[in-house]
């Protein structure tokens, strides 16, 4: 969990490896126990305006104290985007988020609006400059470590030699992303979903119309044709995990995971992983087949491919999706609802809707207070008794060393 003395205090010349801090997506309540259960040392999110994932689940402003305490009492550290760009009618909005943050004990804003930014000065509340803002030089931190920041979150174009620099130059806190979607846009101001469909990126509107397969045409001849085998306008998602090491090293201090739209067994998955691969490091464990371990769990969930971004240069040609969606290697099948969990027996009671459960199978719950829990049952009780296969309509009992909760959603794991 979240611990001050890991981040990392730069002078010009060295810098002295320390964790960095894990920043995880919750783009809603189950998003959120799953980043805090999986071992993330901060969380990040949105309310229901004002910030680039509008059409994510998000939060209301009225649920800030709920969460602020949550995170408080599990020592992670709450971050509040405000990243969109802010019109005249929506000052009066930001003054009200800013305010209920401010009174709620939310640590710090995600901003770059220099209205939202007037305002995390006028409230006295730490605030963060965002990836859009494009910081890739040290002129920029300090441009912003004049107004008050104490963070930035670098542009996306950044390779990691340039960060590298960067940190030498600035005592500010250096955040950036080591997983999850990247946009053709890279750092944002992408205005294609504007042009053709009214949703603006830059509220936290688009639709993402760079994911789709397209087509060229010829007006002159009436002919079109599919381009080639690529999804042109849809990268491959960044991964991280097999030069975490490197990424460490250089001094950045937060990890931030991409994600407030996608699953929350995607948050599981990821932060569990980036967990795990920041901790065996400081273990001298981080080996190459950790590294081949952890990068076959990163693909079992969402993904589009994974790429490594910037970090090492401009991204090459071919690392574009090549189907639309996900490239994922496992997929969940809904088979119930729980009915109840016993806390004497550690086990939990399944009502089967659809499909069967068998030992053999890997079965995930997942609810906004339970998070998402994974279990392999070695044992299945129906009607007092041991079965090996349990089937639609049936009521069984599974052991579970995790506590969830009636109504939870019971799904199987499987191999695609």
């Amino acid at each position: 969990m979240n611990d001050s003395e890991n981040i990392i205090i730069p002078n010009k010349n060295n810098f002295v490896s320390a964790k960095p801090e894990l920043m995880a997506p919750a783009g809603d309540r189950t998003m959120l126990t799953a980043a805090i259960k999986n071992g993330a040392d901060a969380v990040y999110f949105g309310v229901d305006k004002l910030n680039m994932r509008a059409k994510a689940a998000n939060f209301s402003i009225n649920t800030l104290p709920e969460i602020a305490s949550i995170c408080k009492e599990n020592k992670v550290t709450t971050y509040l985007t405000l990243n969109s760009i802010i019109k005249e009618e929506e000052i009066s909005e930001v003054n009200e988020i800013i305010s209920e943050a401010q009174k709620s004990g939310i640590d710090r804003i995600i901003c770059w609006d220099l209205s939202v930014i007037q305002k995390c000065r006028e409230y006295n509340m730490p605030f963060c400059i965002s990836t859009q803002a494009s910081i890739s030089n040290s002129s920029s931190a300090a441009f912003y470590k004049s107004l008050g920041a104490v963070r930035i979150v670098l542009a996306r174009e950044c390779t990691l030699e340039e960060i590298k620099k960067i940190r030498k130059t600035t005592d500010l806190e250096i955040e950036t992303f080591v997983h999850g979607a990247m946009c053709i846009a890279v750092s944002g101001r992408c205005f294609m979903s504007h042009h053709l469909f009214g949703k603006g990126a830059n509220q936290g509107e688009c639709i993402q119309p760079c994911r789709r397969e397209y087509e060229v045409y010829d007006p002159s001849i009436d002919k079109s044709m599919i381009i080639g085998t690529d999804y042109v306008l849809s990268p491959n998602d960044l991964c991280s995990i097999e030069y975490l090491d490197q990424l460490i090293d250089s001094g950045i201090n937060s990890f931030k995971i991409e994600g407030r739209k996608r699953s929350p067994e995607y948050v599981a998955k990821a932060v569990s992983v980036y967990r795990r691969g920041i901790d065996l490091y400081f273990e001298n464990k981080f080996d190459d087949s950790v590294k081949k371990e952890l990068l076959a769990e990163l693909k079992s969930v969402y993904n589009r491919g994974f790429s490594s971004g910037f970090y090492f240069g401009t991204p090459s040609s071919d690392e574009y999706a090549d189907i639309y969606g996900s490239k994922a290697t496992t997929r969940k099948e809904y088979i119930g609802k729980v009915i109840n969990y016993y806390k004497k027996a550690n086990a939990v009671y399944i009502q089967i809707e659809t499909g069967t459960i068998e030992l053999s199978d890997n079965i995930m719950i997942i609810g906004p207070t339970s998070g998402v829990v994974e279990l392999k049952p070695d044992n299945i009780i129906k009607d007092d008794c041991s079965v090996s296969l349990a089937v639609k309509g049936e009521r069984i009992t599974i052991p579970s060393p995790e506590l969830v909760r009636p109504h939870d959603s019971v799904y199987k794991i499987v191999t695609i």
